[in-house]
């Protein structure tokens, strides 16, 4: 009896391909709306509605900062992962991670989309984690 022993193609590495395209357009998606949405709160400051009080309280100006600042870092980090930069995969890591802080302190203000948002940045993560285009793979260590 002869057995197959042809290598079965693994669908793991194209879904971590795909995955790491997929993120790039993702940050790059969420900083273009955290750029507007930072726009926003710093043009008008009723834009966002308080819902309920909350321990971390800053004022809307500030908020359209910060996201103003970290929508232009996190489309520029998106920009990087499409173009498969090393410094792309790691900043974009590191940025989905502080995205996912950022967001959880707005929740007062936009809770649906702070959820939504840090949704997208943990899969962000995962992708860039397990990105087999880099020559990284998390699930092999």
């Amino acid at each position: 009896m002869s057995q197959n022993t042809a290598p079965r193609s693994s669908t793991a590495g194209g879904w971590a391909a795909g995955g790491t395209l997929f993120a790039g357009v993702l940050m790059l998606v969420t900083g273009i709306m955290d750029i507007f949405q930072g726009i926003a709160g710093i043009a008008e400051d009723d834009v966002y509605a308080r819902i309920g009080s909350y321990v971390f309280e800053f004022n809307l100006t500030t908020w359209g900062w910060i996201h103003l600042v970290l929508g232009i870092v996190v489309a520029i980090a998106g920009y990087g992962i499409l173009k498969g930069a090393e410094w792309g995969r790691i900043a974009g890591i590191s940025l989905a991670a502080l995205n996912i802080v950022a967001q959880f302190l707005f929740l007062p203000y936009q809770p649906w989309w702070a959820l939504f948002s840090m949704a997208i940045s943990v899969f962000v993560i995962w992708a860039l984690a397990t990105d087999e285009a880099y020559g990284h793979d998390a699930t092999r260590m």
